[in-house]
């Protein structure tokens, strides 16, 4: 929303105008939710780590962000016992994070797959956060 330096009567009001501005600005910033790369295993124990990521998801949207977790949906629909399709889901996955604010990684093993995506992501100079299985971050 535009607002006028002036007032109602026509007189210039700066001080008015600073005000509202920066209360559209807050509201602004309020409505931003950025877009985080949700990093963690998924192979293995794959009943138990879809539980963690949908848990590390909730983290993530409690923190004031968009989660995006590629592993939860691509499954659906692709096998990762299957090479081919393995290497077309991570594909997309890097397609994917290319869109993300940030990536955030969760538990203390790091998968090959997961390897991969960190590269990626420092390789694009995309913020990486660690953090534990509890959801807590490492420094």
């Amino acid at each position: 929303m535009k607002y006028s330096k002036f007032n109602h009567e026509g007189y210039y009001d700066p001080t008015a105008y600073q005000a509202l501005t920066n209360i559209e600005e807050e509201k602004r910033k309020a409505r931003f939710r950025p877009i985080v790369y949700v990093c963690s295993p998924y192979a293995g124990d794959t009943e138990k780590n879809t539980a963690n990521v949908r848990r590390y998801c909730r983290f993530v949207v409690d923190k004031g962000s968009i989660p995006l977790a590629p592993h939860l949906f691509f499954p659906q629909f692709m096998d990762d016992k299957n090479g081919q399709e393995r290497e077309l889901a991570m594909f997309m996955n890097m397609a994917l994070m290319s869109k993300c604010a940030e990536v955030w990684v969760f538990g203390e093993h790091v998968s090959r797959g997961m390897a991969a995506e960190i590269r990626n992501a420092e390789e694009k100079q995309r913020p990486v956060r660690y953090f534990t299985t509890e959801c807590e971050e490492i420094h």
